[in-house]
């Protein structure tokens, strides 16, 4: 058995910061969630750094934030881990044994990126529709980005939740012990379409939830600058939706949540038996949040809280008995997705490679620092946050939003156009500007924003409805 540690990061795909019960919402089920932040660290103040699937993966993988590497968006044309060394390739030749499991959402889709084996969400859509016999998964007819809530079409064990954990499983049963390992798994929930098992659903089906958060700025779905709104036309009907539809949806997305929460119970056990926990660091976080209702918006892209703000927590290796000072620590600095690859490195006692963006987290614990947050997303919103200030301004068309999230923290009203803000405004726009310039942003000219054409109305981007979501050779389904 090695004496080094053992890594363990789980993603999900798509998950909001506000979603787990220990950390306030009242809603919503998730113990073993909840011994994550009871036993280890909580991040309150983590970013995306471009809140959208392929990029954020990216920034995992390299260390490097997008608007650095060249990919800030769902593009398969710039993948920066062909040229930059990446975090299971620098574990690998360290020693760890190094394995994916579940949705990575490289390109090419079957690229290892350093990786010693990768199993995929295709895998389990070939295995089930060998089984013709257990139902087969996604023949409900409900697309990739929809946001209607729909019941599995196959029971809980046959689910891809299920099949992400039980290969995780055998991994850690099967895996050559006298090498530490670094195990990303990653679930490809709670992204649409929210299509819970019935026995999740059941849970949620008749729970009271939230509202959709709605703010002065965005009153009303024409009122509300139109650049902000672009990803859920391009997706969704969200913006036409009710409510009540709003509610069922999030029911549906909590769902998903409670399921993957499920199956974690199941992980966690098993390496309490395997005698894993002592020697594990336990890492979870996502790729980016889901607006789910809030300004009437669904999905991601822009710096919005419910797309940009996402949960992160870090569990120490310890047996039940040993003492955990860092249990139940909350660190309010702001950090991002570039941080979790300095840190996993450091965790394996390896040294990172020159050119690293993120900084290793560990060391906030015990001494906070103040820092910002920059983040760029489809080469259309960019973000600065300083200090309690936010600012985000989006391409098309100019708009811009600033709020001050400790005040006002679901952004309810917007700052931008307020003289009494006027000066921090100008602050943080002519830093944001200067964050921009330094890596040769097209939309900075002559030290000032470049806006590109407004967008004026669901008219000029609308793409829904979305993919068809039973082609179980794409492996992004989920």
């Amino acid at each position: 058995m090695s004496d080094r540690p053992n890594i363990l990061l789980i993603t999900t795909d798509q998950q909001r910061f506000d979603t787990i019960a220990a950390l306030g919402n009242r809603h919503i089920y998730t113990p073993h969630l909840d011994w994550l932040v009871d036993e280890g660290i909580t991040f309150t103040r983590a970013y995306s750094d471009a809140p959208i699937c392929m990029p954020a993966r990216a920034t995992i993988m390299t260390g490097k934030h997008g608007y650095e590497s060249g990919l800030t968006g769902n593009s398969g044309a710039v993948m920066p881990m062909r040229t930059c060394p990446t975090l299971p390739g620098i574990l690998t030749r360290a020693g760890y044994q190094t394995r994916a499991q579940g949705k990575m959402h490289f390109h090419p889709m079957r690229a290892n990126y350093g990786f010693e084996y990768v199993e995929l969400p295709m895998d389990y859509y070939r295995e089930r529709h060998g089984r013709a016999h257990e139902g087969l998964p996604k023949e409900h007819g409900v697309g990739e980005n929809e946001i209607t809530p729909v019941i599995s079409t196959v029971d809980e064990t046959h689910s891809l939740t299920y099949w992400t954990v039980r290969r995780s499983i055998d991994f850690l049963e099967t895996r050559d012990t006298t090498r530490p390992f670094f195990l990303w798994t990653s679930f490809a929930k709670p992204h649409p379409p929210w299509d819970p098992c019935a026995n999740y659903w059941a849970l949620y089906q008749n729970r009271d939830v939230p509202d959709p958060v709605v703010g002065d700025w965005s009153a009303d779905v024409e009122g509300t600058p139109q650049a902000f709104m672009a990803p859920t036309y391009s997706l969704n009907n969200a913006y036409r939706a009710s409510i009540e539809q709003l509610k069922d949806s999030k029911r549906a997305y909590y769902a998903c949540i409670t399921q993957i929460d499920y199956t974690l119970g199941l992980l966690f056990a098993r390496m309490r038996e395997l005698n894993l926990l002592e020697n594990t660091w336990v890492l979870f976080t996502t790729d980016h949040g889901e607006m789910l209702g809030d300004h009437h918006m669904a999905a991601k892209s822009s710096f919005l809280e419910g797309s940009a703000h996402i949960p992160l927590l870090i569990r120490p290796p310890a047996r039940p008995w040993d003492k955990k000072p860092l249990a139940g620590k909350k660190v309010d600095s702001l950090v991002d997705l570039a941080d979790i690859m300095p840190t996993v490195l450091n965790m394996a006692g390896v040294a990172a490679p020159d050119g690293l963006t993120g900084t290793d987290l560990l060391p906030l614990t015990s001494s906070p620092a103040k820092r910002e947050f920059y983040g760029v997303s489809t080469d259309e919103f960019y973000c600065l946050i300083q200090g309690d200030y936010k600012y985000t301004w989006a391409r098309s068309g100019g708009c811009e939003l600033l709020f001050n999230l400790a005040k006002d923290p679901f952004e309810q009203h917007d700052l931008a156009h307020s003289k009494d803000a006027a000066k921090v405004r100008d602050k943080v726009r002519s830093a944001l500007i200067k964050r921009m310039a330094a890596h040769g942003s097209p939309c900075v000219e002559n030290g000032k924003l470049k806006p590109g054409p407004a967008i004026t109305g669901p008219q000029d981007v609308c793409k829904w409805p979305g993919f068809h979501s039973t082609i179980f050779e794409c492996d992004v389904l989920h």
